[in-house]
């Protein structure tokens, strides 16, 4: 393995670091109404589980409101109790065919906790770059017992890992700033 391939895998696996804290904080709700909130939710569809988008139609009637519209007919009173069983705290009503979720607004203690969740998410995403980056200099310093590069070449290819550190880190702390602003939106 040369300096260029641990550098590019440390990249793409930091990447999938931030990615994977993007969906994670995504989940968290806030005090609109956006249909991927339902994306975690799995209804019972022919003995397995199965997400809500994969059975029916998900779209906002306005900002505080879901609206979830059955492919099935026999399908609405599944979804209506996987919803309210799931731990989204949602209430759903049913209108025919039509089911709608109602947001409830954030009390303010609620939404303190809420950002103390994305606070933790945010840790630990960093917690695994930083690992990422511990991993990726345990390989360099490998190649230099082995001969491969030089001392030299290990400082430099060090230095680059810890920039993209660095990076990686300033994003994962842009996007947590935004979401406790999202969060604390009244």
């Amino acid at each position: 393995m040369t300096v260029a391939d641990i550098k590019k895998t440390t990249e793409g696996k930091m990447a999938k670091s931030v990615e994977a804290y993007k969906a994670e904080v995504q989940k968290i709700r806030t005090g609109r109404a956006h249909p991927g909130i339902l994306d975690q939710v799995q209804v019972e569809y022919y003995g397995s589980l199965v997400p809500i988008s994969q059975v029916a139609n998900v779209t906002l009637i306005d900002a505080r409101t879901i609206s979830v519209q059955p492919w099935e007919k026999g399908m609405g009173p599944k979804i209506e109790k996987a919803i309210r069983e799931s731990d989204l705290g949602l209430n759903p009503a049913s209108q025919g065919d039509l089911i709608r979720v109602p947001m409830p607004p954030l009390t303010e203690e609620r939404r303190k906790d809420l950002t103390k969740v994305v606070r933790h998410a945010s840790e630990d995403a960093k917690v695994a770059v930083r690992n990422l980056r511990r991993d990726a200099n345990d390989q360099l310093k490998k190649l230099v017992k082995d001969k491969a590069i030089s001392e030299d070449d290990e400082r430099r290819a060090q230095d680059d890992v810890q920039k993209l550190t660095d990076r990686t880190i300033a994003e994962i702390d842009r996007l947590t700033q935004a979401k406790e602003a999202e969060i604390l939106a009244v």
